[in-house]
């Protein structure tokens, strides 16, 4: 069983930067891949970005040379740097870890991850 804990959230204007952190025990979450979600109010959760287990990456298109997802594997922490906010980033950031090892970073639901954090607030004013 993996554990998975968000920080780094927070208000911010538009156009600044927050990294979100999300740090893993249990298991070994440095061979699965990672993903970060998000879930506005009155809306489905969303793909974010993922990498995989040899630090590949994906990204969902509004957020691509915006956003960058990483890992640092002796941590057992995934981050996601968040650059150029805009307002309609606002939402709850979550991280997911795939209980698949050595798993690429091409998995996009939210059905398809297993393990989830609890989740943290990014708010971005205009």
């Amino acid at each position: 069983q993996v554990q998975l804990v968000e920080s780094g959230g927070g208000l911010v204007q538009a156009g600044g930067s927050l990294r979100l952190s999300c740090a893993a025990s249990g298991g070994t979450p440095s061979r699965y891949a990672m993903g970060w979600f998000r879930q506005a109010p009155g809306k489905e959760r969303e793909f974010v970005a993922a990498i995989g287990w040899s630090g590949s990456t994906n990204y969902r298109e509004s957020v691509k040379g915006r956003f960058t997802i990483s890992r640092d594997n002796a941590k057992n922490t995934v981050y996601l740097q968040m650059n150029s906010l805009k307002p309609e980033d606002t939402a709850v950031y979550y991280c997911a870890a795939v209980n698949r090892e050595f798993s690429g970073p091409n998995y996009r639901t939210p059905r398809e991850y297993d393990f989830w954090g609890q989740g943290t607030q990014v708010t971005v004013s205009s």
